[in-house]
């Protein structure tokens, strides 16, 4: 378990994490997330004890990092991938690591194998590719075996299959019992692994809750698909009520807001109109993250992306 109370770091004027408290529990995935500058880093490097808070205190399984007496056994993080003599190959950068934490080499051989790295463990790690390197990085967290894991951008460079290998690896190890805390800016690949999410904004918490009920908040007040033979005819009868508004990207198609899938339904029934689709669109988590952050975004571009549920209603219009 990891534990953040009221934590609070300063860099001179810049406050990078204000008044931070949350808990990641283990049995699950949790996703941190939040824009560039949000204090996703500076919070990852407070929980490892690379960074002091200025206030606040950092647990992990109840025990602040300088505390514990074997931290490779307890936590394995990946900060940086890349984090490693380029000039020592994958089974000697690992056996290093092992040999000074009293870990077999038997274990050494055991993580490169998991992590698909056996036909290359003997070759020098400056010469990787950075998914090779996100490979090896992600057994250096592994290696102790350990009850916490945090992986940071764990997904960058990992081609298909190795994404999926990720994803099932890191929903296995809570399913053991473990705490997995991984950070990613891949909103659909964090929708498919995480349970969980922790979201940050200007070093201030902005949501603490699961993916699914981020996403059923923002998709509450979304659109409704409504294809009907008798679409114009349903167009002005759903125009008519308070609140509603209708587009027709096609002939048979509308898009509605502002009212339920249910009483579109009964409208339709009391007009004696057919029916061949009623489908509220739920909104993705990246369209849930999008409205969650904009007021949070530190580093903007000259115009706010548009989410996928805005796209279909732009085109509409």
């Amino acid at each position: 378990m990891i534990e953040i109370e009221h934590v609070t770091k300063r860099y001179g004027e810049k406050v990078a994490v204000d008044d931070l408290s949350f808990v990641v529990r283990p049995g699950i995935v949790t996703g941190f997330l939040g824009p560039n500058g949000a204090g996703k880093s500076t919070t990852m490097r407070m929980i490892l004890g690379l960074d002091e808070p200025t206030t606040g205190t950092v647990r992990v399984n109840g025990r602040a990092y300088r505390d514990l007496e074997a931290p490779l056994h307890e936590i394995g993080a990946m900060l940086e991938a890349r984090a490693i003599h380029t000039g020592r190959s994958a089974f000697h950068h690992l056996l290093a690591m092992a040999q000074t934490h009293g870990i077999g080499r038997a274990r050494v051989d055991e993580v490169i194998d998991l992590v698909g790295l056996g036909s290359v463990a003997r070759k020098r790690a400056g010469g990787f590719s950075m998914g090779m390197g996100q490979r090896l990085g992600i057994a250096s967290a592994l290696l102790a075996d350990p009850r916490t894991v945090i992986l940071d951008e764990p997904v960058n460079g990992l081609d298909p299959e190795g994404i999926l290998w990720i994803r099932n690896l890191l929903k296995r190890l809570a399913a053991e019992g473990r705490t997995v805390f991984l950070s990613s800016h891949l909103m659909s690949e964090m929708a498919l692994t995480a349970e969980h999410l922790i979201i940050v904004g200007r070093g201030r918490l902005i949501a603490d809750t699961t993916v699914e009920e981020v996403v059923a908040q923002a998709s509450a007040d979304g659109v409704v698909r409504v294809r009907s033979p008798a679409a114009a005819s349903l167009r002005d009868t759903l125009v008519g009520q308070a609140g509603v508004t209708v587009a027709s990207p096609e002939r048979d198609l509308l898009e509605v807001r502002g009212v339920a899938a249910g009483r579109i339904g009964e409208l339709a029934a009391l007009q004696g109109v057919a029916l061949y689709e009623l489908t509220p669109v739920r909104a993705s988590l990246e369209d849930a993250y999008m409205r969650l952050t904009g007021d949070a975004v530190e580093y903007r571009t000259g115009e706010r992306p548009a989410t996928a549920v805005d796209a279909r209603v732009e085109v509409a219009a």
